[in-house]
């Protein structure tokens, strides 16, 4: 009876079937992180526009900290010289440009006023549509001739919308300044840190050269674009005051900011300038020959200045780079152009220092890049 009797099967040596009843939950839940993700980078845009760019300035300015610290100089007085030249060269910013930016934004609606009017004009470009505007209008006028007409009127322009914002917007730079300088005081303990999450030497040796690969490339990168938009700020500003148009300095800083957003900012810059031209120079072949101007020198440098300083050492596809800063431009507005660029080197770096995301680098880079790696590894 006790031959009859079974013993209970031994656990290690049951098959144990993988439990698959999430597999097909997979997709969804990728799907809500992203949903979710998406939403937290628009919602927490007030606080991560300001730490992005603290960061970004940390990997540029790191370098020339770790070279003060060979010649004895801490840390702590590194992040201190740094974060008061920066807080100066802001001031001096504001400063030389409050007046002449408060008195363009006051006078933005009546420069739009001014520009439909002469559009809208008898032998003006806009004719044939205000003429089709007003017969609309006085058909519906007849129809509702005892309709009791409403005129809201606003007290609250342009200018004193932007001025609004101005806290918001000094408060996001100094909290970006504040956290910069706690950053390049701490010298090299977020690069120890992250090597020591790792366990095998040759992660530790990997991680240190995508920290240094991104200090190095993305600090000649921002550092030669700035030079370079400098430089073009400055001829855009002296051909403005050839063209004989007010207020050359605002146009020289903002070909200067806006040339740091890929494909856009030349066009935004341009046009403009068109506008403030039609305005003030009475003539619309003025203002194409100042659209034709800025145009010209933002193709120059380019299609000849940037790529003979920049691109040898940072190749993008373009479409990838096209939407990049779209997306960014519509989750955190213009400031989102301005650091979708290097966000995307950064994000390209990365990808090349590790191998299980070789794909992904060989997506981002273009055909160049492609050949140029092709030939290293032969």
């Amino acid at each position: 009876m006790e031959n009859n009797l079974q013993k209970p099967p031994d656990p290690e040596r049951v098959e144990r079937t993988p439990d698959t009843s999430w597999k097909g939950l997979e997709i969804p839940i990728i799907g809500i992180f992203c949903l979710l993700l998406l939403q937290a980078l628009v919602w927490a845009s007030d606080f991560l526009i300001p730490v992005t760019a603290a960061c970004l300035g940390y990997f540029v300015l790191n370098r020339p900290r770790r070279l003060l610290s060979k010649v004895g100089i801490a840390p702590v007085v590194s992040a201190a010289l740094f974060t008061t030249i920066l807080t100066a060269l802001i001031v001096l910013l504001l400063v030389q440009l409050s007046a002449p930016a408060a008195q363009f934004i006051e006078d933005l609606p009546s420069l739009m006023d001014e520009i439909k009017q002469k559009l809208s004009a008898a032998g003006g470009t806009l004719e044939a549509i205000n003429d089709a505007t007003v017969a609309a209008e006085e058909i519906i006028e007849d129809q509702n001739a005892e309709t009791v007409e409403v005129e809201v009127v606003s007290n609250t322009g342009v200018a004193a919308t932007l001025f609004s914002m101005a806290p918001g917007f000094l408060g996001r730079i100094l909290f970006a300044l504040i956290l910069l300088f706690f950053l390049i005081a701490s010298g090299d303990m977020f690069l120890t840190k992250t090597v020591q999450s790792f366990e095998r030497f040759g992660d530790k040796r990997r991680a240190v050269a995508v920290v240094h690969s991104i200090e190095d490339r993305l600090g000649y990168y921002l550092g030669g674009i700035a030079i370079i938009n400098a430089g073009l700020g400055i001829a855009v500003a002296i051909a403005m005051h050839f063209w004989g148009l007010p207020s050359v300095v605002i146009f020289g800083f903002m070909a200067f900011g806006l040339n740091f957003v890929p494909f856009l900012g030349g066009l935004m810059g341009a046009t403009i300038a068109a506008a403030v031209a039609f305005v003030s120079l009475e003539g619309t072949w003025a203002a194409a020959g100042v659209f034709v101007t800025y145009i010209i020198l933002t193709s120059i440098e380019g299609q000849f200045i940037t790529p003979l300083v920049i691109s040898r050492r940072m190749r993008l596809n373009t479409p990838v780079v096209f939407l990049f800063v779209a997306f960014f431009a519509w989750i955190w507005s213009i400031i989102g152009m301005i650091v979708a660029l290097p966000i995307l080197i950064v994000l390209k770096i990365a990808c090349d220092e590790t191998k299980s995301l070789q794909t992904l680098a060989r997506f981002l880079g273009d055909l160049n890049d492609d050949a140029s790696a092709a030939d290293a590894k032969a």
